[in-house]
């Protein structure tokens, strides 16, 4: 058996390690082996892993590579997942998914009513929400992070930032909850996941309801209103854009924070040095923010198709090919991060793509990190001795969504 065979085979045998719910936990040594062979072919996947910071960084903005990725799970003839009467919007692709010119387009349109002044005038909300959250936390002796804190907040604050009526948050809830599955992106749209399809089609059936509402309706004060007026140099967002685009926000928005919170509160919990000087110092809240995606980020990969014939390091990757980028590994590459597996929120730089990088970069980042330093400032500042009820706490199924579905902390009391 040749070398390049036995180099295959590992690969995908720390393919198959990496998928194994045992190592949810903690991935990171895998994602050290992956590193260690630099970028690696997997023939059986016809992909291609890359582990280093510098090639990721590198790839997220190289032009031969597509977003598209659609194209290579859903190729022509594949069944379609949507009852006929679906509205139009759901078979729309999300501009995440999509390459310029039509990236490009959707994006600058999105992104003049998605501004750092919108998200500024919601601090104090979000301030309010987390207050209420934690005020409900005093009630026991113990108090999940992941349900009452981290799940709650990002879906309430998308919702009122889009106008929908607060009697219908509780739906999203369910649907985000459904939809996670899809965005995870180890779930084929054709594999027949009922559940996740019927919620995409009810979401986009509401989304659809409230955008013609607020047509009829317009207000000042929310961001649907503010995507209806959007326009650039007379180009606007068609029906079907705009509540594609909605839902977008509303799923992988929620997501990510919820990640980004509970790793957050779970890194401090572990590191409680960290903690206390938190406590001691609430304005080194984005620094922890920071660490957390760069230490355990809420999304640990992402990926693309090669356009044409290329190369990466010695890897060839022909055409049609996926290109999976580990970027919770990139991550801990000691070239970009020195000592990368000692959480630190103190170091003095902090590289890390947990937004990606180049024409895809995350447009709710300014939202998520705003979330993220008002959460994790309120826990350190208000719940009093805070300890892990179990460590490791017990984790989702995702695999690029890796986040626990549960994170039971004991305390000695929520200051008011």
């Amino acid at each position: 058996m040749s070398h390049a065979t036995n180099s295959e085979m590992s690969g995908f045998h720390l393919v198959g390690k990496l998928l194994e719910h045992a190592s949810r936990p903690d991935p990171y040594p895998i994602y050290a082996e992956f590193r260690a062979r630099g970028p690696l072919w997997i023939e059986e996947m016809s992909s291609l892993v890359v582990t280093g910071y510098h090639d990721c960084e590198t790839l997220l903005r190289d032009p031969r590579l597509s977003a598209e990725r659609w194209r290579f799970f859903q190729p022509d003839g594949a069944a379609d997942p949507y009852p006929q009467d679906a509205p139009a919007s759901v078979r729309r692709p999300w501009f995440l998914s999509l390459d310029p010119p039509d990236h490009t387009r959707l994006r600058r349109l999105v992104s003049s009513a998605f501004t750092a002044r919108t998200v500024a005038r919601m601090e104090d909300s979000v301030t309010r929400l987390v207050d209420e959250c934690l005020d409900r936390a005093a009630d026991g002796e113990t108090f999940d992070v992941m349900s009452g804190l981290a799940y709650s907040l990002p879906v309430t604050v998308i919702c009122r930032m889009l106008g929908v009526p607060q009697a219908d948050e509780r739906l999203f809830h369910r649907w985000t909850a459904q939809l996670t599955r899809l965005l995870d992106g180890f779930s084929n749209p054709g594999d027949g996941n009922e559940e996740w399809a019927g919620g995409m089609v009810d979401m986009h059936r509401y989304v659809n309801d409230l955008v013609a509402e607020r047509r009829r309706s317009p207000r000042r004060d929310d961001l649907i209103s503010e995507l209806l007026a959007a326009q650039e140099g007379g180009d606007v967002l068609s029906h079907d854009e705009l509540v594609s685009t909605i839902v977008l926000l509303l799923v992988a928005g929620h997501e990510t924070t919820v990640n980004l919170i509970a790793n957050g509160v779970l890194a401090l919990l572990r590191h409680p040095g960290h903690l206390a000087a938190l406590r001691a110092d609430p304005g080194t809240a984005s620094a922890v923010v920071e660490e957390t995606l760069r230490y355990d980020p809420p999304v640990q990969l992402t990926a693309r198709v090669a356009k044409e014939d290329m190369s990466v390091g010695k890897a060839k990757v022909p055409a049609g090919s996926l290109v999976i980028l580990l970027l919770a590994a990139a991550h801990r590459d000691p070239e970009a991060n020195p000592d990368p597996d000692r959480f630190d929120p103190s170091r003095e730089q902090v590289r890390h793509l947990g937004f990606g990088f180049g024409p895809h970069f995350c447009l709710g980042s300014p939202l998520a990190r705003l979330e993220g330093r008002v959460a994790l400032a309120a826990f350190a500042r208000r719940v009093r001795g805070p300890e892990l009820v179990a460590d490791p706490p017990p984790y989702r199924e995702h695999i690029n969504l890796r986040g626990v579905s549960e994170l039971l902390v004991s305390h000695a009391g929520v200051t008011r």
